[in-house]
């Protein structure tokens, strides 16, 4: 197959098209003519044929007798346009008369098979079609009539024949020039396409195609080609600002132990301030662990879609497992627990991934809450899925951090309770498990008074 540009493909299939159908229309074209001369020439024939046998009478002795005034006053004595040729045969077939036009030259008599039959001949070099009809007397034959006519006009459909296949290339090359030209319009957006990918990088992703005016399928591919450069963009910020954040949040704790560890090597120390100063960096070491764990699960994420599993769930059991293994921090904050469950709520989903997302829920509603402070473990079951609320009355959410809680390594006001450890990648990891299992996580917060997260089932992932 030809390499062709697209361009140029497009033209070359509307050529093949276009050929087929004018090679329909141009031999219809032929045809009807060739036809219509053919019919003519025949009609003015036989009519000519009708008037000469009127002009014919027979007696009782088989001789027939022509009306030589009538048939020769008919102007057979020119050799005009369509001139008509007339001559007699007897019984024998031999000569009786003929039209003066004929002059020296004979019609060709054929054998009887060509009886009233249309033969092309020639007389000298003019074309000629002519016609043989017996004479009849009582049933008898008593001689022939032969009328000719020139068929010269036929030549008119020679001349189609050659006019049409001289213009049948030339139209073809026309209409791909005019298509490629058509073809080279239509695809300029295309170019555009081009053209503009060519200028996007990795340095430089802000460039976007310019949409068409016309909302066709060219417009689409340019819109959806923004949407995945706005996509792309996005994921590469994030990972730019997620790589920022973690090499900070790992080169922090490195850093207090590599200071605790010069300080203690500049003077001898007793044992207590060697204990004190070796714990402390251990609670570093434990950390920075912590955070590898994290972003490690959440590196794991990432291609975790065709790993996931689908089991049977009862969230009310897993609500209350995931109470008990932080029953040490609620009663170390005396906090009040309180647990809604109307019914057994059970789904289909993947236990260990919803033990996470429930985990850092449960986790954060207690580091957050103030001492003394209230919980509530919400689940509700309707037509549309299952809700899970998680409720507090702790520090609360300023409304202009409600959007950013997601981000990774992302800590709203964390200046202001420095009593809170954490590095900001619980939310994180709830937010890129809900999207995995298809739960859409929401959340509502005011500012000291309370923050609620709620988790929505949908009907499919009911068991």
């Amino acid at each position: 197959m030809f390499s062709f540009s697209f361009k140029n493909r497009i033209a070359f299939y509307y050529l093949i098209s276009s050929s087929i159908f004018i090679t329909i229309v141009f031999m219809l074209i032929f045809q009807i003519v060739k036809y219509s001369v053919n019919k003519h020439i025949n009609d003015e024939i036989s009519e000519e044929l009708e008037k000469h046998l009127q002009d014919i009478t027979t007696d009782e002795k088989d001789t027939f007798f022509i009306q030589v005034d009538q048939w020769r006053a008919r102007e057979h004595n020119t050799v005009n346009v369509n001139p008509v040729f007339v001559e007699f045969y007897d019984s024998e077939k031999k000569f009786v008369d003929k039209s003066p036009n004929l002059n020296n030259i004979d019609l060709k008599l054929f054998d009887t098979s060509k009886n009233n039959e249309f033969v092309d001949s020639k007389i000298d070099t003019i074309p000629i079609r002519q016609i043989q009809t017996p004479i009849y007397n009582k049933n008898k034959i008593v001689g022939y009539l032969l009328v000719a006519m020139s068929v010269e006009d036929f030549k008119i459909v020679y001349i189609l024949k050659k006019v049409l296949l001289i213009s049948f290339p030339i139209t073809l090359i026309l209409l791909f020039l005019v298509a490629r030209f058509f073809a080279g319009r239509s695809i300029k957006p295309v170019k555009t396409i081009i053209e503009t990918s060519t200028q996007i990088t990795k340095d430089n992703l802000r460039t976007r195609i310019p949409l068409p005016k016309n909302k066709d399928e060219l417009y689409k591919l340019s819109k959806n080609i923004n949407n995945l450069l706005n996509r792309i963009e996005n994921a590469v910020a994030r990972e730019k600002q997620f790589t920022s954040d973690a090499s900070h949040e790992l080169r922090t704790p490195l850093a207090i132990m590599k200071g605790t560890m010069e300080v203690l090597i500049r003077k001898p120390r007793t044992q207590q301030e060697y204990e004190e100063k070796i714990l402390f960096c251990i609670s570093e070491v434990d950390r920075l662990n912590h955070i590898v764990d994290q972003l490690l699960l959440l590196a794991r994420f990432e291609n975790q879609k065709q790993n996931i599993k689908q089991e049977s769930i009862y969230l009310n059991a897993l609500v209350l497992d995931t109470l008990s293994r932080f029953s040490v921090k609620i009663e170390k904050k005396k906090l009040k627990i309180n647990t809604d469950f109307v019914e057994d709520c059970s789904i289909s989903s993947d236990n260990y991934l919803l033990s996470i997302i429930v985990s850092n829920l449960i986790s954060n509603a207690i580091k957050y809450s103030y001492e003394e402070g209230e919980i509530n473990l919400i689940l509700t079951k309707n037509e549309s899925g299952i809700n899970f609320t998680v409720q507090d009355n702790g520090v609360g959410i300023s409304e202009q951090d409600l959007n950013k809680i997601f981000n990774s390594f992302y800590r709203s006001d964390a200046s202001k309770h420095p009593e809170i450890k954490g590095i900001g990648l619980g939310l994180s990891i709830v937010k890129r498990l809900c999207d995995l299992l298809n739960i859409r996580v929401e959340v509502q917060s005011k500012l000291n008074e309370e923050t609620q997260f709620s988790l929505y089932f949908a009907v499919n992932k009911l068991k």
